[in-house]
């Protein structure tokens, strides 16, 4: 058996075994992720996974709605947003202490300028894991 063969069939066993190790439950994996942006006066959710829908509550305040609930609140997410304008201006995704909600059904988020203040933007990522 030539050496192309022999690695070829051992690149195949590897995958194998690596496909059955990484099972849909494994907390490694995004249970839900999206990418929606503010644009023409209405959220455009592009591309999601495990979202029903996501509905901006004021400028730069927005509610992912999970399709499937979480069993708890106590997953992690993480989340960017990018800037709107050719200028750079950064924006950030974060939550805020005590006003944006984290529930098993729904996550609020807000998308904030490098001075702190609110503003919507035309595409914000965001990953949950539990």
């Amino acid at each position: 058996m030539s050496l192309v063969a022999q690695l070829s069939r051992l690149a195949t066993r590897i995958g194998t075994e690596i496909k059955g190790l990484i099972r849909p439950d494994h907390p490694g994996l995004a249970r839900a992720w999206a990418n929606f942006g503010y644009v023409g006066s209405a959220v455009d959710l592009r591309a999601a996974h495990n979202v029903a829908s996501v509905s901006r509550l004021a400028a730069g305040r927005y509610r992912i709605t999970f399709a499937t609930p979480f069993v708890d609140a106590d997953y992690c997410w993480v989340a960017t947003g990018r800037s709107n304008v050719a200028t750079g201006t950064i924006r950030f995704s974060a939550a805020r202490s005590t006003t944006e909600g984290k529930t098993t059904t729904t996550l609020d988020i807000v998308c904030i300028t490098g001075a702190g203040s609110l503003a919507d933007t035309t595409e914000i990522n965001v990953v949950v894991y539990r």
